[in-house]
């Protein structure tokens, strides 16, 4: 997949107000350590994550993400009335019907003849809606667009913890597939995309490259439980090895794709899952860890909303400057890999 008219404007972005961090957590689960005798502070030092955000009680997915919408076009100059796609990405969604972007299309008013729809493909939405956008970039049927993400792991947090306490069953081998739950955190994120035609921001999505391995999509299962609300199901050891050899081909196909050098690039935004995941990844991949921007201790896994949100704050704290070059790493249960080649 390679690219010549497609521009990237500004991202847009919502931090949650509720600030959980870690060590709440485990406070909350004391009486299942003290039950099973495990050391305090395991959480943080498995995973590499402090804090993590959450909404308010009762936000959906869509307030979230339209908010970041609204920043996202404010700060790109683009007239509302231009936009003529709208893509709602984000693992979670308001209902099952109708579509979630539905809600943001209402919300910021979009015109109604605006193209909507979702792509749900776990935390690699996002980037597969830059890709579904830049397809109709470049061909010409859209001249702009939106992609706004918004992450609600407020009842997912909840369940999990309901479930660790009052099962009296679980064992230290029992509890592992359930922890991985208490990684992911909320937020929302936007990007406007326009083509390079219609408005030149000077940042370009050069293409990208993607690898499945579905063979292994047992290793993350999530959803309604009956009574015991959402939960998730992660072999974290084997997801964990899995991925990185997923990423490893995709990395392989990126190279050649867009005829890239690992030197070329000046900085990588990934999609986090622990500190352990970003360590291996970047040992496979012979790539310099100095180059890769994380939010990761601050925000946790924000499913996806983790990658562009990362990319966001990093651009705004100059991470990322004009005439650089970054690529976004993605990895998504499933097992699904994708990555993409940003000129800024």
């Amino acid at each position: 997949m390679r690219y010549s008219n497609v521009c990237l404007h500004d991202f847009g972005y919502v931090l949650p107000p509720v600030i959980l961090s870690s060590t709440a957590i485990e406070e909350r689960l004391h009486p299942l350590y003290e039950r099973l005798k495990l050391p305090a502070g395991r959480l943080e030092l498995m995973t590499g994550i402090k804090t993590r955000r959450l909404w308010e009680a009762g936000t959906r997915p869509s307030t979230g993400a339209a908010a970041a919408g609204g920043l996202a076009i404010a700060r790109a100059g683009v007239p509302v009335s231009d936009l003529e796609c709208l893509l709602f990405t984000s693992v979670s969604r308001d209902m099952m019907e109708p579509a979630t972007a539905s809600f943001v299309h209402r919300s910021l008013g979009l015109p109604p003849s605006c193209l909507l729809f979702d792509i749900s493909n776990a935390c690699l939405g996002f980037l597969d809606g830059m890709l579904m956008l830049a397809n109709m970039l470049e061909l010409g049927q859209v001249q702009a667009g939106l992609l706004v993400a918004g992450e609600t792991a407020e009842d997912l947090i909840a369940s999990t913890l309901t479930h660790l306490l009052t099962d009296p069953s679980l064992t230290r081998k029992s509890i592992k597939p359930l922890f991985a739950s208490l990684t992911i955190g909320s937020g929302a994120v936007a990007l406007v995309m326009t083509s390079r035609h219609y408005k030149d921001s000077g940042h370009y999505l050069r293409g990208g490259a993607c690898r499945a391995n579905t063979v292994h999509n047992d290793l993350c299962q999530g959803g309604q439980d009956a009574g015991q609300g959402t939960l998730m199901a992660t072999d974290s050891e084997q997801l964990l090895e899995k991925g990185i050899e997923t990423a490893s081909a995709c990395w392989q196909s990126f190279g050649q794709e867009l005829d890239w050098q690992k030197d070329s690039i000046d900085r990588f935004f990934c999609h986090q899952v622990g500190k352990a995941h970003a360590q291996l990844l970047f040992e496979t991949l012979e790539l310099d860890p100095q180059k890769n921007f994380e939010t990761l201790p601050l925000l946790g896994n924000v499913g996806s909303v983790s990658a562009p949100i990362t990319m966001a704050m990093g651009i705004e704290q100059s991470a990322l400057m004009p005439g650089q070059r970054a690529a976004i790493l993605g990895i998504g249960s499933g097992i699904n890999s994708l990555m993409l080649g940003v000129d800024w």
